[in-house]
């Protein structure tokens, strides 16, 4: 059996475990595990018992087994070829990392999955992994699907999107871009070039006059039928073979069509022609780094400074370099890059496609394992190399160089946070560097959809997975009334918080110990992740005494007083660099205008006031928007669409007869007795 990406298991361990009775006797003579862990030799034994129990009903089938603690939280999640040999290898004693040892000690319980392959199990693992997120394993940390763009194909006149997550609408999908600022400029370049509707169904369907994306010739308005169908859908037939690397083709037809409108005198029909092309050259002209022999290609190169890994990913389609991203996977110290590389894969095309060709910067052990499972997946051949030379190792090496850049630049913003986090903690009267800060606003028009925000910083600066947003619901609150707001937020925040992750004894003292200690210990190593606080170190509120008042009785009610509390009341004229800071049992005070810490805060307390007003703008944008007609039981997106293009308007449609609503087409009896009760409910 091959040694599987990111299990530090011994090569050794491995090859005397093939025969299962000599895995009984390797297990049954296994030697005393000494390792020098906080955990202790007797935590160790404790978990190999709890492994050796499992072990001895396995069967030497492919799988993938799970690892849990005491508290039923998953540790690790792990594929094998044979799963009796591979759970067995965890308890024969031999000389594991440390990592491993850890692992090992924490396990209290197991579960297992059988499947008809390895490939299967690879597969699986990969899914587990994400859904998951055990702390032993390698995680992507990306919380973002890559975009798409999208030529729908389910109407006569396809429009032109980008998509992001499953793709459950019928049309063809092009990607993935690196980014949606990738993905907006080649949308804007195909407007101009193809002049496709970039328009929902619902506003195309509703239009009498073309729009001001006509009127500036970046769309040739099917919707009131400024070209004809069978035109349309030449031009949407273009925009594919482009997109589908023909865009060679393409362009020459244009070329001979531009030509041929000079030469009949049709100037102003040739400088349509001349602005197309030179909206496609745009597209193929602002690459970075292009390919002449690589049509589709996803490029992947590690970097390892300091204990933190930085993976570059190129995407290539089309000869077309569609951008590039940086990701930085959490994972132990003492693996190896070709085991964080090939984890990595396996989880990032875990809800995307493969491309035909990977190229990797290191050697993966499984590869051909791992090349079957995304051939599998796709319905395609899938090749990974590790390329040596020629122009695929050149394409390596420029992702290299960038992955290295990446995490140069994340190492010196890390170290910078870790320092402002240190002189935090001073400037507040800390007893250590806060590792989680949350910083409370709230935001409304005259007490109008009032939503509370909540974001988060750490070692790492904003944790944006960890933002919150709460929309105001108790009655008692009165609109407008801003200490109202504060209380409920943080009484459900807090609420939640106590029931979800209460703290121990101990962890209560050392929070209790923070808020009366002078001298600060060193700030949190940015690189130590993996125990991300629930509880925050310090809580920030945007607001004066009465906001900060508001806030300490909200949490005295829910019975936590350990949390430092502090407010942050503008300046005068609402300046920045004149906050004051409000701390309980303090008097005021201020923090020199050209301090680095003051800068800090003021980048946490801007943060949150922009979430909280984009969340309000959202629930504003959602209340305007609102439908009647989306009260109604029984109507759906399709009875909508039927009723709105038939009446045209929602005033139409409640000024209309039951007997007209029952003529619409797609609604029947029920349906219009349903919209006309409704709107007639006090008649």
């Amino acid at each position: 059996m091959s040694r599987q990406p990111g299990n530090d298991v011994p090569p050794d361990a491995l090859d005397t475990l093939e025969d299962d009775d000599e895995a009984v006797d390797a297990l049954d003579t296994a030697p005393e595990i000494d390792f020098d862990l906080d955990a202790g030799a007797g935590a160790i034994q404790a978990g190999t018992a709890v492994i050796r129990r499992f072990w001895s009903t396995l069967p030497s089938s492919p799988g993938v087994y799970r690892m849990f603690d005491a508290k039923g939280d998953v540790l690790y999640v792990g594929k094998a070829k044979n799963l009796k040999n591979r759970v067995g290898s965890y308890a024969r004693g031999q000389a594991h990392t440390n990592r491993i040892a850890r692992m090992i000690a924490e396990t209290a319980s197991m579960e297992f999955v059988t499947t008809a392959t390895e490939t299967e199990a690879l597969l699986l693992e990969a899914n587990l992994i994400k859904q998951l997120k055990p702390r032993f394993n390698v995680l992507m940390r990306d919380d973002k699907s890559l975009p798409y763009i999208l030529l729908t194909a389910d109407t006569d006149a396809p429009q032109l999107v980008k998509h992001r997550g499953a793709r459950r609408r019928a049309g063809h999908y092009y990607g993935p871009f690196a980014s949606v600022w990738a993905v907006n400029r080649t949308v804007n370049a195909l407007q101009r070039a193809f002049l496709l509707r970039s328009c929902s169904d619902s506003y195309f369907e509703n239009r009498t006059r073309p729009c001001l994306l006509y009127q500036i010739k970046r769309c040739s308005g099917p919707c009131t039928n400024e070209i004809s169908v069978e035109d349309y859908a030449a031009l949407a037939g273009e925009a594919r073979g482009f997109l589908s690397g023909k865009s060679n083709a393409v362009k020459e037809r244009m070329a001979a069509e531009m030509q041929a409108a000079s030469d009949a005198w049709e100037f102003e029909k040739a400088a349509r022609y001349r602005d197309r092309i030179a909206a496609l050259a745009a597209i193929q002209g602002v690459q970075g780094v292009n390919t002449q022999g690589i049509e589709e290609a996803d490029v992947f190169a590690l970097d390892e400074q300091a204990g933190q890994f930085c993976i570059e990913v190129f995407f290539f389609r089309n000869w077309q370099n569609w951008g590039n991203r940086a990701y930085f996977p959490k994972a132990d110290r003492s693996m190896t890059p070709a085991e964080v590389l090939a984890s990595f894969l396996a989880q990032f095309y875990d809800d995307k496609p493969a491309p035909r060709l990977v190229l990797t910067s290191h050697e993966i052990e499984d590869a051909e394992l791992l090349a079957a499972a995304l051939s599998t997946k796709g319905e395609t051949r899938v090749e990974i190399h590790s390329p040596k030379r020629g122009e695929r190792r050149n394409l390596v090496e420029y992702a290299a160089r960038n992955a290295r850049e990446a995490l140069g630049r994340r190492l010196a913003d890390t170290a910078s946070q870790g320092k402002l986090l240190a002189a935090l903690g001073t400037s507040f009267g800390l007893a250590s560097a806060p590792r989680r800060i949350e910083v409370y606003d709230n935001s409304h028009i005259m007490g109008t959809n009032a939503v509370g925000a909540m974001i988060v910083a750490g070692p790492t600066g904003f944790m944006k997975t960890h933002y919150r947003t709460f929309t105001i619901k108790s009655e008692e609150v009165k609109p407008g009334d801003d200490y109202g707001m504060m209380r409920e937020v943080l009484q459900r925040r807090f609420s939640r918080l106590v029931k979800e992750h209460p703290r121990t004894t101990a962890e209560a003292a050392r929070a209790a110990a923070a808020g009366g200690a002078s001298a600060p210990e060193p700030a949190p190593d940015p690189a130590d992740t993996d125990a991300f606080p629930a509880w925050p170190d310090l809580v920030l509120i945007d607001g004066g005494r009465g906001q900060l008042e508001a806030a300490r009785k909200a949490l005295e009610e829910v019975g936590v007083t350990d949390v430092p509390l502090v407010g942050i009341a503008k300046g005068r004229d609402r300046d920045a660099g004149r906050e004051t800071f409000f701390v309980p049992g303090q008097a005021p005070f201020r923090l020199p205008p050209r301090d680095p810490t003051l800068y800090f805060v003021q980048r946490l307390r801007d943060e949150a006031h922009r979430f909280a007003i984009g969340a309000h703008r959202a629930k504003r944008k959602r209340e305007m928007v609102k439908n009647p007609l989306d009260e109604i039981p029984g109507i759906g997106p399709t009875r909508k669409r039927a009723l709105l293009h038939h009446f045209g308007t929602v005033k139409a449609i409640q000024r209309a007869a039951l007997e007209d609503l029952a003529k619409t087409p797609g609604v029947n009896a029920a349906t219009a007795r349903a919209v006309y009760d409704f709107f007639h409910a006090d008649a």
